[in-house]
């Protein structure tokens, strides 16, 4: 049996438990996640994001839970 984690459900989970909130995007991520929410960033190119800039998944699920 394995059990699968992405990567946003991994950065959420820390930052919570942790009390944190992630580091303010700046002009580029804020660009970057407005593309991705609005279905213009394929999905494997985000998780490439996702990897080297984890808080880009915590901003992008904290956006799609206030929606």
């Amino acid at each position: 049996m394995s059990i699968h984690f992405t990567v946003s459900d991994l950065t959420r989970n820390l930052f919570h438990s942790l009390g944190l909130e992630p580091r303010p995007l700046n002009p580029e991520q804020s660009l970057l996640l407005e593309c991705y929410l609005a279905g213009r960033v394929p999905e494997s190119a985000w998780n490439d994001y996702v990897f080297e800039t984890p808080d880009l998944a915590w901003h992008a699920e904290a956006r799609r839970s206030h929606h």
